[in-house]
């Protein structure tokens, strides 16, 4: 008789800090998808509001992680995966409410295909908070995974699942990333560098259950994303063209930046200055029109409208956050400085 060869056990990593009603949804929904043999694993990064002490009951085992001082996400999940037993990490975020069904449906996937590292999902079209720059931000990042390939570079720390021998060789999330950053692309491109695979679940959907305020949102594209981003892949020497980084994006950017030297210009070459702006805005909206038929699909065409400008401040930011991250790659690698954290 052949050997019967056992399922693949998950374990679950949820870092939190300050994680209130959204990571008791997080972790209510959590409860419910896990197995007898899986595991969960909460970090709580810092002493804070304490949610993590209520914790629902789960047909598994439960392990808390108590970090006294918050070191960011990155430490967080490396000390939860630091005691995981499950064959498959499978890290999600505080503020996620993942779907019925998602570990098996995570664990069959890895099952499947031997040969896979790595797998990512993506958010949902249905956001929770109703307010407009929380359903234009995560409609965006939606669209963007919805429409990619399958086959990715990057990791999602939001709803990623890596096997814990890959991750473990790996080394992990680099710790230096101490807020909120790229600290899972860059695990992603450490991984796709070794010859990894890492896979684009479209059917792997989470509900993300953040606000987003507008000044907050603007900084993390600028401070936590392009910046550390453009850094990163200067560093390694290679380009990519996929999801936030394919050749639309860098197309928008390019025709905003266009736009932004014609205003420029406008005092004292106004005709030639407001002709070019006009092509450069009809360029930027045919680049992403398949973006706003899906948003005015979702809620309407004043809804799609009111994004275009919202759509252009994200590609300032990454056209900003492209030259800050240029100029701050250029000095820390000057070969009289010595080497520094991203």
């Amino acid at each position: 008789m052949p050997t019967r060869i056992p399922p693949l056990t998950v374990t679950v990593v949820v870092p939190v800090h300050e994680g209130g009603d959204a990571f008791r949804a997080c972790a209510a929904a959590l409860v419910r998808t896990l197995g007898p043999d899986d595991e969960l694993v909460v970090v709580a990064d810092g002493e804070t509001d304490g949610v993590w002490r209520s914790l629902p009951a789960a047909p598994c085992p439960v392990t808390t992680v108590v970090r006294p001082v918050a070191g960011g996400p990155a430490a967080a999940r490396n000390a939860g995966a630091a005691v995981a037993r499950g064959d498959v990490l499978f890290f999600v975020d505080a503020d996620v409410v993942v779907p019925a069904g998602a570990v098996e449906r995570v664990r069959r996937a890895f099952a499947a295909r031997p040969g896979m590292t790595a797998l990512i999902g993506s958010y949902d079209a249905s956001p929770a908070d109703p307010a407009f720059l929380s359903q234009y931000r995560n409609l965006l990042h939606h669209h963007t995974h919805q429409t990619a390939g399958e086959t990715v570079s990057t990791f999602w720390g939001a709803c990623g699942a890596i096997r814990r021998g890959a991750f473990e060789a790996a080394g992990g999330f680099d710790e230096r990333y101490a807020a909120p950053s790229i600290e899972d692309v860059e695990l992603g491109y450490r991984l796709t560098d070794a010859g990894h695979e890492i896979a684009l679940d479209k059917g792997l959907q989470v509900t993300h259950l953040k606000a987003w305020p507008a000044g907050g949102m603007l900084r993390t594209d600028l401070l936590r994303r392009a910046a550390p981003w453009t850094e990163l892949l200067l560093r390694r020497g290679r380009t990519e063209r996929q999801l936030n980084v394919d050749a639309r994006s860098r197309a928008s950017v390019a025709a905003v930046a266009v736009a932004g030297l014609a205003l420029a210009a406008a005092p004292r070459h106004p005709r030639a200055a407001f002709t070019a702006i006009g092509v450069a805005g009809l360029t930027f909206v045919g680049l992403n029109v398949r973006f706003y038929i899906f948003l005015r699909e979702r809620h309407g065409t004043r809804f799609a409208l009111c994004s275009i400008p919202w759509h252009a401040a994200y590609a300032v930011c990454s056209g900003a956050g492209f030259a800050l991250g240029a100029v701050r790659h250029v000095a820390r690698h000057r070969p009289d400085r010595p080497p520094t954290s991203p």
